[in-house]
């Protein structure tokens, strides 16, 4: 599944896929405990595939943060948690980001970005590739 239908909704934890477009929103379903909710139009969402983070040349594509963290931690989950002090946080990010703007990247966006990268693999949700686009296909 790629980060396309992968959403994050404002004032809820976690993760959220969509399931369907509905009159007056759309219904999702949590990563984290399969329940399904349904989210008005004016409910602040995210999808994954739009957010990017600074970096001092240009703004970088969450796909491509949560590539280079899957190739630093080999496939696997991240060594540090999202928990961790601001420090740990900000040390891991420059590792995997060394260009990354510190002065518009809070600690809060590290966490969430780690704190996401984790629970995709968990769910087996880590294809970060670029999806083909239509002219790729035909």
């Amino acid at each position: 599944m790629s980060l396309e239908r992968i959403l994050s909704i404002g004032g809820k934890p976690g993760l959220y896929r969509l399931i369907t477009q509905t009159r007056t929103g759309f219904v999702a379903e949590s990563l984290l405990d399969g329940k399904k909710i349904s989210v008005g139009m004016t409910g602040n969402v995210s999808v994954l595939s739009e957010i990017a983070i600074y970096t001092l040349d240009e703004e970088l594509p969450l796909r491509e943060v949560f590539s280079k963290i899957k190739t630093r931690e080999a496939g696997k989950k991240t060594a540090i948690s999202h928990k961790a002090d601001k420090l740990e946080l900000e040390e891991f990010f420059f590792e995997v980001l060394p260009n990354y703007d510190e002065d518009r990247v809070y600690a809060s966006d590290i966490r969430k970005v780690i704190q996401w990268y984790n629970l995709l693999v968990e769910k087996g949700l880590d294809d970060f590739s670029e999806p083909e686009s239509e002219e790729a296909k035909s």
